[in-house]
């Protein structure tokens, strides 16, 4: 069959026809790897080599009595690395160290903020003064701080103790529940009394404006020992006998002074 003069011959190859080709790129997976390990190698020396990510100082919020730097100290993470700081040991190192926070709420992030502290202070009930030493202390009778004598005190009940107490405040010479729960207790009932006397056998006390001393003893039962005071103190008046002292700390074996030497049942 006759295919015209374009048709190959038998056995002759047929000429090859150019499409074009596309050109490739190749990409090791080698380099890529390693571009992963040194970005990840320059990452963590950022993070342990630089001084960026220690602990130098803390934010806190919240605090009135104590203040940043001592928080700061309780919670002992000082040039810490901060992938190294535990929220609850730092949590527990505060509460632990510290009478006047009661609780410490710690969250660890990145700088500049590393850590926040958000504490909750216990109030403080009373002013304890004893051996010369003025204490804030709240109503469980637990000594927050000793402020310093330029430091404003709050507007609170003042409890001078007898001289013959021996030693300040503190852990060795706590301060007894049930004469901060008395004292707190006279406080609401006596309107205008500020300042408190307390002696280890007699109690609470004050000293009226008429001369003579009251005591009244300690607990939870002032209500009542003020209105037995207050029927002595009328009985005595209506016979025109002046006391000394006035002493109502047992309601079962109440007595008065008409002199530092006679005293009467």
């Amino acid at each position: 069959m006759w295919r015209g003069v374009t048709a190959p011959r038998v056995g002759e190859a047929r000429p090859a026809v150019d499409h074009g080709e596309r050109s490739r790129i190749g990409v090791s997976w080698r380099v890529v790897s390693g571009l992963i390990v040194v970005s990840f190698s320059l990452v963590l020396v950022a993070f342990f080599l630089t001084e960026f990510f220690y602990v130098r100082h803390v934010t806190v919020r919240g605090a009135r009595y104590v203040s940043e730097s001592e928080i700061f100290r309780y919670a002992n993470i000082a040039d810490v690395h901060v992938f190294w700081v535990n929220p609850e040991t730092v949590q527990r190192n505060i509460e632990t160290a510290s009478p006047v926070i009661a609780s410490a709420r710690v969250t660890v992030g990145w700088p500049p903020d590393m850590v926040q502290i958000v504490v909750e202070e216990r109030e403080p009930a009373l002013i304890w003064v004893q051996a010369g030493v003025t204490a804030l202390v709240d109503i469980q009778g637990r000594v927050l701080r000793f402020p310093p004598d330029n430091e404003p005190r709050p507007a609170l009940m003042r409890v001078m103790a007898e001289p013959v107490i021996d030693g300040p405040p503190g852990v060795d010479v706590p301060i007894p529940l049930d004469a901060v729960t008395g004292a707190l207790q006279l406080q609401s009932l006596l309107a205008g009394l500020e300042v408190l006397r307390y002696h280890p056998t007699k109690g609470l006390g004050f000293r009226e404006p008429s001369g003579w001393n009251v005591w009244l003893g300690t607990g939870t039962d002032m209500p009542d020992k003020l209105l037995i005071y207050e029927a002595i103190r009328d009985d005595l008046a209506a016979r025109g006998i002046t006391p000394v002292e006035i002493n109502v700390a047992h309601p079962d074996a109440v007595y008065y002074c008409g002199s530092v030497e006679l005293c009467h049942e």
